[in-house]
C-alpha cells in the first residue's frame, strides 16, 4: 500500500509539473503577442508625406525647458505645405501655413533643423524638377507660428528629399543631404542662417556615388558629432533586380566617404565612389554592402545605437513586386544580422498599375532601436487593412514579442514615422491614415494622397475664441445693403469670417475698419494687412491653392500652373499680447507685433460676396 501511495503520489507531482509547464508556456506564448491598441488621434485631416526626406518631425527641448515642442510637417493634395506644432508646456497646439500653393506632390513634405539659437528652420522643394531649396526660419526661438519671409537656395541641379544636419564638431555650419546630380546622393556645406536668416554654402553641392542604376534612394542620419551615415541602394526597386542595399559614412572633418570599418572609398568632391549590385563589387568592397540578395531591396530608415553601430529598416520585394517582407538589419561590430520580421502584403495603395514597390512602410525607434513598428496587412472587421504593428527584437536579434497598435480600422494606417529626438516627449509615433492613390496631384488621379495625419498623442487644437459675442451677421442672399458694423471699442479681439469672394476681381480690401485692413494685393494675390498709418504687412503665401494640377498632366515638368483662387474662405484675425495674428482655412499665415490696437467697427468690402458667417470676440 505505501508503494502504491508513493506511485499515486510520483505520478501527481508529475502531473503538476506538466501542468506547471505547459501554464508556464502559455504564459510566454501569450506575452509573444499583445495589444497595446493606441488610440489614434488626428493631427489634421488632410496631410501626407513621403519617406526620404527627414526629420518630417522632430521634438526640441531646450536647456531650462521653456522650449517643449513638437513639429510635426507634412503637404495636402492642395499643394499646401503644412506643420503642427505642439508646446507640451501650455497643452496648445497650432497648424501653421508654411506655403501655399506648391506642387502638390507628397515628395515635398518640409523637414526640420533646429538652429543653435532655437531658432527653427524649415525646408522644402519641388519634387525633382527645380534647381532649389526653400526655407522659412521661425522669427522666435522654438515658435514657428511665426515664420520670417521665404527664402532660397539655388542649385546647379533639381533637388528633392533635403535632409538637414548640423554636426558638434562643426557648429557653425550646417548640411544638406539630398537626391541632387544626376538623381544620385549629394551633400553641400552651408553657414548657419544669420539673423536676417541668410546663408551661403561654404562648398558643393557634391555627388557622392555613382550607381550603375539610375536612381540609387538613400537614408540619412548623424551621430550629431563628426559623422553622417548613408545607407542606399543602387536604384529604383521597379527597374532594378537585383537591388543591393549599401551603407557608408562621410567624415565631414576629412571629407571623406568611409565604409563601415572606415576604410576610405573616396574623396568627397574630387572623385566618385562606384557601386554595383554584381558579384565583382561586393568581392572588393565587403564592408560596404549590406544585402546582396536577389531581390528587389529598399530601405526605410537608418539610426544609429550608443557605440554608432547602424540598424536599418529594410523590405525586399520578388520580381514581379507582389511580395513584399520587411526585414531588420543591424551591424553587430562584425557582419550585419538580418531578422525576418513580418510579410508586408504587396504595394498598399488603391491604385493597381502604378508604384507596385511601396510597402505600407517602417520607422524604427531610434531611442529603442530592437523596437520596429511595421504598417501591415491585417484581416479586421473592415476586411483586410493595414494595421501598424510593433516587433520587438531580443539580443539575440529575434523578434519576441508582436504588438498591435491599430486594430480594426477602416482605412489604412501607412508610413509610420518616430518623432526625431523626442526625449521624454509622449508624443512619439505618428502616420498617414486612409486611402491612396498617387504621389502627385493629376487629371489621372486627382484624389492622390488624400489621407490624415494621426498619432499617438493628442494634439488639441488651440480653442478659436474664448470670449463674448460682439457681433454675428449672416447674408447668404447678400443683401444690398451697406454692411458695416459698431460695436463697443475691443483691446483684445477675433474676427472670424466665413465667406465666398468675387474670383473675377480677385484684389482689394476683404475687410476693414478704423485701424487696420484685410485684402488681397492685386499683383501677387498675397493677403496683406495694411494699417492707418499705411505700413503693409504682406504675406508670403498666395490667397489660393495648386487645384489647377488636378486638370493637368501627371509630371514633373517644372511647371507652375496658375493659382486657383478661393472662392470659399475661412479667415480669422485675431489680436492679444501686441500680436495680430491672420488665420487661412485655420492654419496661422501671419504674425504682426503691434502695440495698442483696437477696434469699434468693421465693414466687409465688395470682393466679399456672401457672408456665412461673421462673427466679433471679446477675447
Amino acid at each position: 500500500m505505501k508503494s502504491q501511495s508513493k506511485s499515486i503520489h510520483h505520478i501527481q507531482l508529475i502531473s503538476c509539473l506538466f501542468l506547471l509547464a505547459a501554464t508556464f508556456m502559455n504564459c510566454t506564448n501569450q506575452q509573444q503577442t499583445q495589444k497595446t491598441e493606441v488610440t489614434p488621434y488626428e493631427v489634421t485631416n488632410q496631410g501626407a508625406w513621403c519617406w526620404f526626406a527627414d526629420p518630417r518631425a522632430i521634438h526640441h527641448q531646450n536647456e531650462d525647458g521653456s522650449i517643449n515642442k513638437s513639429y510635426i510637417g507634412y503637404i495636402d493634395i492642395h499643394g499646401n505645405i503644412k506643420a503642427t506644432q505642439h508646446d507640451f508646456n501650455s497643452g496648445k497646439s497650432q497648424e501653421v501655413l508654411i506655403r501655399s500653393y506648391f506642387q502638390p506632390d507628397d515628395h515635398n513634405n518640409p523637414t526640420f533643423l533646429i538652429l543653435p539659437d532655437n531658432r527653427v528652420m524649415i525646408f522644402y522643394s519641388r519634387h525633382t524638377d527645380e534647381p532649389c531649396f526653400y526655407y522659412r526660419i521661425s522669427t522666435k526661438a522654438g515658435d514657428i507660428t511665426s515664420l520670417g519671409q521665404e527664402m532660397k537656395i539655388p542649385t546647379k541641379y533639381n533637388t528633392t528629399y533635403p535632409s538637414p544636419f548640423i554636426l558638434s564638431d562643426d557648429p557653425s555650419h550646417f548640411y544638406i543631404c539630398w537626391r541632387g546630380i544626376s538623381w544620385h546622393p549629394t551633400i553641400a556645406k552651408f553657414t548657419i542662417p544669420s539673423s536676417d536668416d541668410k546663408t551661403s554654402c561654404v562648398w558643393g553641392p557634391y555627388q557622392m556615388v555613382q550607381s550603375t542604376a539610375s536612381r540609387p534612394y538613400a537614408k540619412y542620419a548623424s551621430n550629431g558629432k563628426d559623422k553622417i551615415v548613408m545607407a542606399y541602394t543602387t536604384g529604383h526597386p521597379d527597374p532594378t533586380m537585383p537591388n543591393y542595399l549599401y551603407y557608408n559614412y562621410i567624415d565631414v572633418n576629412t571629407l571623406e566617404l568611409k565604409d563601415i570599418k572606415g576604410k576610405v572609398l573616396s574623396k568627397i568632391g574630387e572623385e566618385l565612389y562606384h557601386v554595383a549590385a554584381t558579384p565583382d563589387y561586393q568581392q572588393s568592397f565587403p564592408d560596404a554592402v549590406v544585402d546582396a540578395g536577389s531581390m528587389r531591396n529598399w530601405l526605410w530608415q537608418v539610426v544609429l545605437d550608443e557605440n554608432e553601430n547602424p540598424a536599418i529598416a529594410m523590405v525586399t520585394i520578388n520580381e514581379d513586386k507582389s511580395l513584399h517582407d520587411y526585414y531588420y538589419a543591424k551591424w553587430s561590430g562584425q557582419s550585419w544580422q538580418k531578422t525576418f520580421l513580418s510579410n508586408a502584403g504587396g504595394h498598399f495603395h488603391q491604385s493597381p498599375n502604378i508604384e507596385k514597390c511601396y510597402s505600407g512602410g517602417m520607422a524604427i525607434d531610434d531611442q529603442k532601436l530592437n523596437e520596429v513598428y511595421c504598417s501591415v496587412p491585417v484581416n479586421g472587421k473592415h476586411g483586410k487593412v493595414y494595421e501598424i504593428v510593433r516587433y520587438v527584437l531580443d539580443n539575440a536579434g529575434e523578434v519576441s514579442l508582436t504588438d498591435t497598435i491599430t486594430k480594426d480600422s477602416e482605412l489604412n494606417n501607412v508610413r509610420p514615422y518616430i518623432v526625431s529626438k523626442r526625449g521624454n516627449s509622449p508624443l512619439k509615433l505618428s502616420w498617414m491614415y486612409g486611402n491612396y492613390y498617387d504621389w502627385i496631384v493629376s487629371n489621372v488621379r486627382p484624389l492622390a494622397f488624400c489621407t490624415s495625419i494621426r498619432a499617438d498623442y493628442d494634439v488639441k487644437r488651440e480653442i478659436s475664441s474664448n470670449g463674448a459675442v460682439v457681433l454675428h451677421y449672416d447674408d447668404v442672399q447678400k443683401d444690398e445693403v451697406e454692411r458695416k458694423f459698431s460695436f463697443e471699442t475691443l483691446h483684445k479681439f477675433t474676427i472670424q469670417l466665413e465667406a465666398t469672394l468675387d474670383t473675377s476681381n480677385f484684389f482689394g480690401d476683404i475687410l476693414s475698419n478704423a485701424s487696420f485692413s484685410y485684402g488681397i494685393d492685386k499683383n501677387s494675390m498675397k493677403p496683406y494687412v495694411k494699417l492707418q498709418d499705411q505700413n503693409l504687412y504682406l504675406s508670403t503665401n498666395v490667397l489660393g491653392n495648386s487645384d489647377v494640377w488636378k486638370l493637368k498632366p501627371r509630371s514633373t515638368g517644372g511647371i507652375w500652373w496658375d493659382v486657383a483662387p478661393y472662392k470659399n474662405i475661412s479667415l480669422m484675425i485675431r489680436y492679444s499680447d501686441n500680436e495680430l495674428k491672420t488665420y487661412i482655412n485655420g492654419a496661422i499665415d501671419q504674425v504682426i507685433p503691434l502695440n495698442n490696437m483696437e477696434i469699434h467697427d468693421i465693414r466687409i468690402n465688395d470682393l466679399v460676396q456672401n457672408i456665412y458667417a461673421l462673427n466679433v470676440f471679446s477675447n
